[in-house]
């Protein structure tokens, strides 16, 4: 049984961060979210559910001040409700309180956040300029979001269904959900070196590179993915906002393109992982028939 009135230091909340994440969520949340969530730990008995509602809250708030043309005052308010967010998984960890419910309740209301400020976003300033450049940007931002965040855990099932050494995942096509979505990390750097039969290898100094990049951002608990969905919200719902409403268009369009360049470099390395494992296991097939 869990001791309820254990008091939690500064460090014990530090073990709660992943052991790597989005250098957004590194360098300009977590500092604050592990400080906003010690006296949460200690001086109160809110539960991670609570916290998710709270900042799912917030973020209605935020797109409330989006859609009503005050984009400081949205930008500060989507900054804390994603604080928050990260708040809640960091008290589920320390108090072991997490729930299957909870990662649920979390996975959607982040999709509902994204959604509500990229309308708020859109229809503020779209009645604010007639613009219909600003209703294809709340659209683009929503689509874009929701490819992201439908995209990682299937990638991250191919993986896990390659690893278990099976062919199908299940009869519907699809390995039982994770207990993270998208889990600390979806695509973990491989080797890129190891390469199927018949194809050439790549440039020695292009391995000592990108590991030597690896090595370093794994020391500052940064993934190797830079530009992920945490980045393309942040661009879009804090920066360009912060910026003023000519940031809004150019801003967002160039985290969107970084954020699909991304995509399509994660979803090649899947297939070169996909390819390599699958030829790997068809020798291995052709061999155990043999013997």
């Amino acid at each position: 049984m869990l001791d309820s009135m254990r008091t939690y230091s500064l460090d014990d909340v530090y073990e709660t961060r992943k052991r790597r994440d989005s250098w957004w969520t590194v360098y300009f949340v977590d500092p604050v979210a592990c400080r906003v969530a010690l006296p949460v730990a200690n001086h109160t008995r809110l539960t991670p559910n609570a916290l998710t509602v709270f900042s799912l809250v917030l973020g209605m708030v935020s797109a409330a001040f989006f859609a009503t043309n005050q984009l400081a005052a949205g930008a500060c308010l989507f900054y804390l409700s994603f604080m928050i967010d990260c708040v809640d998984g960091k008290i589920a960890r320390l108090k072991g309180t997490g729930t299957p419910f909870g990662l649920w309740l979390d996975y959607v209301g982040d999709r509902i956040r994204v959604v509500l400020c990229a309308g708020g976003l859109a229809y503020g300033q779209y009645a604010l300029t007639g613009d219909v450049q600003f209703i294809v940007l709340g659209a683009a931002v929503a689509v874009l979001d929701l490819f992201r965040y439908v995209n990682a855990p299937q990638m991250k099932r191919v993986r896990d269904t390659i690893r278990e050494g099976r062919q199908e995942p299940d009869a519907l096509g699809m390995a039982p959900l994770a207990a993270d979505p998208l889990g600390p990390d979806p695509l973990e750097p491989e080797p890129l070196d190891v390469l199927p039969p018949g194809r050439a290898p790549r440039p020695r100094w292009f391995f000592r590179l990108y590991r030597r990049l690896n090595r370093f951002l794994a020391r500052h608990r940064v993934r190797s993915h830079l530009v992920s969905g945490i980045e393309f919200h942040a661009a879009v719902f804090v920066v360009a906002p912060l910026a003023g409403a000519w940031a809004l268009i150019p801003l967002a369009a160039g985290a969107g393109v970084l954020l699909l360049v991304n995509e399509v470099f994660l979803v090649y390395r899947m297939w070169l992982f996909a390819r390599r494992h699958g030829v790997s296991t068809a020798q291995e097939s052709r061999e155990h028939v043999l013997v």
